[in-house]
């Protein structure tokens, strides 16, 4: 499938030719797809060829068409805090882009049928992560992996709200995929040579839409074990963060508003990110389902001024900072903003918050 719009020379010209072809429609899913070049999921041999809308396949490695991925990512509806599965995860690629958009507090979970492939993608995941421009644009929901067949997920297992199918699925198994979706959800996939967009409308109910014609392979259908029993997938595990991993995100969306001014995500082209609002979606604010409201004693952190040993360790791990006169108050505005943080915990403290530099962030912010 592909060839429904002409080849770029780079990314930008082939992002610029699908929104002309009005295959890209909206702002945010516009930036995922600038943010993630395509070539960096080829082969460095068949990189020439990354830019055409064509799908592209190497062994068990196997991109689709821009296209395609433009209409699941419009289709999929997708917006910070959600739950998403990806069934034949493949390269990374599409469940990167769902992770720009999902924000810290979501979940990006893919299921690979080949471990080579998942090894692959883990590659290119670490080497976005580490060398693209884009990623401290972005408040990133990193997706996790595993290795199975995904028509072998336990039926007790999690539901989401959105799933996406890389497979042609046959009618026999359509209520299978309906059935990994919560009410509410959008459940994306080749069924019956149509990309099919189903909406879970109640506990028995949904609606249906057909978007495209396409061409799939089929679903691998699953082999059974020696013992004649079937195997089973267990999903990702979905584990709540840990306090650490709340103070690096606020850290983290802190610098990025100070020194750039805020970009076009959190000025609300893209997620609208505060810590309250994140931390009430994944029930963890005071004011979240998880806790009630109550009286809280707080330690105050000891911090005497912005100059300390922990913060000038905090900003050097996010890559250091150049202060200018538009950053002159980049570190008062941080402890402030970890002091918030920090108050908006309603049954964490933070203990010896100000130690030397030299030692370890997990050493440093710890449960009560």
């Amino acid at each position: 499938m592909g060839g429904a719009v002409s080849a770029g020379e780079d990314n930008d010209d082939l992002i610029d030719n699908l929104k002309e072809a009005y295959y890209i429609r909206s702002d945010l899913v516009e930036r995922a797809f600038r943010a993630i070049d395509r070539a960096d999921y080829y082969l460095d041999e068949y990189r020439d060829n990354a830019y055409k809308d064509l799908a592209w396949r190497h062994g068990n490695i196997h991109l689709s068409a821009p296209c395609i991925y433009s209409e699941v990512m419009e289709a999929l509806d997708l917006h910070p805090g959600l739950s998403f599965l990806n069934l034949g995860s493949g390269t990374g690629y599409l469940s990167t882009m769902v992770g720009l958009i999902l924000g810290p507090f979501g979940v990006n979970h893919g299921i690979e049928l080949h471990a080579d492939v998942i090894e692959y993608a883990y590659q290119k995941l670490d080497s976005f992560i580490k060398t693209s421009d884009s990623f401290d644009k972005f408040e990133f929901c990193e997706p996790s992996f595993v290795v199975g067949n995904c028509l072998e997920i336990p039926p007790e297992s999690r539901q989401y709200d959105r799933v996406y199918c890389g497979a042609g699925v046959q009618k026999e198994h359509e209520d299978y995929m309906k059935n990994l979706l919560k009410v509410g959800g959008i459940l994306v996939m080749p069924l019956e040579e149509k990309l099919t967009k189903i909406t879970r409308t109640g506990a028995n109910s949904w609606e249906t839409k057909k978007i495209i014609s396409v061409s799939f392979a089929p679903l691998m259908l699953p082999k059974h074990s020696t013992n004649g029993k079937p195997k089973s997938v267990p999903l990702p595990k979905y584990e709540v963060r840990t306090l650490q991993e709340l103070a690096r995100i606020c850290i983290r969306h802190t610098l990025r508003v100070t020194t750039d001014g805020g970009d076009n995500q959190s000025r609300g082209r893209g997620s609208s990110f505060s810590v309250g609002r994140g931390l009430a979606v994944a029930g963890l604010h005071k004011y979240g389902p998880r806790f009630k409201r109550r009286r809280v004693h707080r330690r105050h952190c000891n911090i005497q001024s912005p100059n300390t040993p922990l913060l000038n360790h905090m900003v050097q791990e996010q890559g250091g900072c150049c202060f200018g006169p538009r950053h002159i108050h980049l570190k008062e505005k941080l402890v402030k903003g970890i002091d918030k943080f920090i108050g908006d915990q309603s049954t964490i403290h933070l203990h010896t918050l100000h130690r030397t530099h030299n030692q370890s962030s997990a050493d440093v912010l710890t449960k009560s």
